[in-house]
């Protein structure tokens, strides 16, 4: 189906303006934001803009519900997919700063059964080759269960591992992700979505979360993917883990609560939770890491420019300042169900922006996140 171009102009939501000498240019923003959701047919799409520790903007287009056509609003909660790493690596952060845990740790010894690449079976691997996918370990089609790198279920696991030596490579691995979101619970004692809330989500003051039975379903934006020239709702995006639950086994199940890519949340609110990033571990006077550690997530551990649940960007906004090695941008993006999300700042100019839609179609040669990034950073952004 087709969304109204003019639906999209009508149903901006409310922004936030800019304090300052120069008034914030929202116009300009929304039509810029307008342009690259009529270009992708979008769905939906909210959108955050921070500047020097302060959230500027905030609006929300089109559809929450395609079905109803209610409109999406900034209150509403998406999911967000793998910018959710950070949470589980930050999470896993504070017991480090605690002295409770050590990225140099041996996985083994923090899950309490045996991870091992059988081509390399006297390497340990390392919490922190897990949080940069360096770990060697693969993605098996059902990365939900930790079974895949259990002896006990299937022997040396040899479908389960890359032939590289742990610490030598990079392969992104949403395995690896759900086996450290397992470690968090384990070691805390806490399960790993009361972790998550407890530690990250209550204290910024934010609304979210990983566990879709505590959040009130009204607030969902509606995930769609387009198949075969049409919206099709994504039903999984907030499946419930009730039923779950029943067989859960602490230190074991965790990845039911997608350690990988489970949290929902608006735009707005992670727009906070990126502050307390680009502010290296501390927002509104609450710190949730150590500065250290914040430094540490952000800092590449391989070739590939990824760090620890953070990664280096230098091809989402058309600025040749950004391109330059030391002057990357940082952060994150998502993916899954038809949705696409992206968190990303600068660390030495002091801005961010971070942007979400709950479902578009494909335009050929084109990248719908570094579409919409370039556009919103080029609108308030860039130096004109």
């Amino acid at each position: 189906m087709r969304i109204s171009r003019l639906f999209m102009l009508a149903m901006a939501g409310i922004a936030l303006l800019g304090i300052g000498c120069n008034p914030f240019p929202k116009q300009q923003t929304d039509e810029a934001i307008q342009a690259v959701m009529s270009e992708f047919n979008a769905v939906g799409i909210s959108a955050a803009v921070v500047k020097d520790g302060k959230i500027v903007y905030n609006n929300s287009f089109g559809y929450k519900d395609l079905a109803t056509k209610a409109p999406l609003s900034n209150d509403d909660v998406m999911r967000i997919a793998s910018i959710s790493k950070s949470f589980t690596a930050t999470s896993l952060l504070q017991l480090v700063d605690k002295g409770v845990i050590s990225l140099d740790d041996d996985v083994s010894d923090l899950i309490g059964f045996q991870i091992r690449n059988p081509h390399h079976p006297d390497v340990p691997i390392t919490l922190k080759m897990v949080l940069s996918h360096t770990a060697s370990i693969k993605d098996k089609a059902d990365y939900f269960t930790l079974d895949h790198l259990n002896p006990a279920v299937y022997g040396d696991c040899v479908e389960s591992y890359f032939t590289y030596k742990p610490g030598e490579g990079y392969n992104y691995s949403n395995m690896g992700l759900n086996l450290a979101g397992t470690i968090l619970e384990k070691v805390s004692g806490v399960r790993f979505d009361e972790y998550v809330k407890k530690n990250i989500i209550e204290p910024l003051g934010l609304y979210g979360g990983h566990n879709v039975d505590l959040l009130d379903s009204d607030k969902f934006a509606r995930i769609y993917n387009f198949r075969n020239g049409e919206y099709v709702e994504s039903t999984g995006a907030y499946r419930s883990t009730a039923d779950a639950m029943a067989d859960y086994k602490f230190g074991y199940s965790s990845p039911i609560f997608s350690p990988t890519g489970g949290v929902k949340i608006s735009a707005y609110n992670l727009a906070k939770y990126m502050i307390m990033h680009m502010n290296y571990g501390e927002y509104g006077g609450v710190r949730i890491i150590s500065e250290q550690s914040a430094k540490l997530m952000q800092t590449p551990v391989s070739s590939s420019g990824y760090g620890l649940c953070l990664t280096e960007f230098d091809d989402k906004v058309e600025d040749e300042k950004y391109k330059a090695p030391g002057n990357y941008l940082i952060g994150h993006t998502g993916g899954a169900y038809g949705l696409s999300s992206i968190m990303i700042w600068s660390p030495a100019d002091g801005w961010g922006i971070v942007a979400m839609t709950n479902g578009c179609t494909s335009v050929k040669g084109k990248n719908f996140l570094n579409e919409l990034t370039n556009a919103i950073y080029q609108a308030c952004i860039a130096e004109k």
